[in-house]
């Protein structure tokens, strides 16, 4: 049995992909997960299935996402409302520039909402009960941040019993949307600005393969011409920068392992890519139909994938 880490790249509701794939890939029986990492959107999405396969296997890990992801949609009149006027906005600013609040001028509506969410899918006690677990005994979760005031990556870390819900909201607190959140003395923003998502701690966890699901493309067709597409390609190059010097650590240590013989491990990294286009403002969008589409797609490209793989 080959054994696995997966790395969710952040994305907003983009990241409801990551939650189809995930629910496909902690179901297949040929591959064991040792670790599981994200960042945004994708911390969430490795929470709840690092939570479920440890209180009840890959049926619950499944069922976690698919739910999160069904109450995380707009279904009520009001929630649909002002899903229709924030991404209605933020398709007007690529066109137009409009003024910009500071988060901390009302109240931290964001920040309450994801942690009121979160909260009815993980138990806050048996989420710190469960790190009090030997380390070989289960796969290890990390959560992206970074330091506000230092500047520091944070890899929070289920080995050093670091993972709350709290942490992971800092992992999501995307400027201008969330307030900075506070951690054990620290404040943190969404780990899109350091690790997107943690990958260079992943082979301490020994795995074969790290498996990365990846949000914002790494190619366009064409250079952007609107203020919106600029803006867009913008924030997927500047998520793409860190993963790809992540990567880059584990494929120069492979470049080492070859040089040294059979002795040493490499390690294979494959990808799973959300390939629809889609804009920033989607990333926004958290309508029931937009939300089923990106977890249907993420199932689909999580079965093409499992069946490329070498038999």
């Amino acid at each position: 049995m080959t054994t696995v880490a997966i790395a969710c790249q952040g994305g907003g509701s983009h990241t409801a992909f990551t939650g189809g794939a995930l629910q496909r890939l902690v179901a297949d029986a040929d591959h064991r997960i040792v670790a599981l990492s994200g960042t945004s959107g994708g911390a969430v999405c490795a929470l709840l299935a690092w939570y479920g396969l440890l209180t009840g296997g890959a049926e619950e890990a499944g069922r976690l996402l698919e739910r999160f992801w069904e109450a995380n949609a707009a279904t009520t009149l009001k929630d649909k409302a002002a899903n229709a006027w924030l991404v209605g906005l933020a398709q007007l600013q690529g066109w137009v520039s409009l003024p910009t609040l500071s988060p901390y001028a009302y109240p931290d509506i964001a920040g309450a909402a994801l942690t009121d969410l979160l909260g009815r899918h993980v138990d806050v006690d048996r989420l710190a009960r469960l790190q009090e677990a030997p380390a070989e005994d289960q796969p290890v979760l990390l959560v992206g941040a970074a330091d506000v005031l230092t500047g520091d990556f944070k890899a929070f870390s289920s080995r050093r019993r670091e993972i709350t819900v709290n942490a992971v909201l800092a992992s999501a607190a995307v400027p201008l949307l969330f307030r900075a959140v506070e951690e054990k003395g620290r404040y943190y923003w969404a780990g899109l600005f350091s690790q997107n998502p943690p990958v260079r701690e992943l082979p301490d966890a020994g795995p074969e393969e790290v498996w990365v699901i990846r949000i914002n493309p790494r190619a366009r067709a064409a250079p952007p011409m609107s203020v919106g597409d600029i803006a867009d390609r913008r924030n997927e190059l500047a998520g793409n920068l860190s993963l790809e010097q992540e990567l880059y650590f584990i494929r120069k240590v492979n470049q080492w392992a070859d040089r040294l013989g059979d002795r040493y491990r490499r390690i294979i990294i494959r990808e799973i890519a959300l390939d629809l286009n889609l804009d920033l403002a989607s990333k926004l969008d958290r309508s029931p139909a937009f939300i089923h589409r990106l977890f249907q797609a993420g199932r689909d490209q999580a079965d093409r994938f499992l069946a490329g793989l070498p038999g």
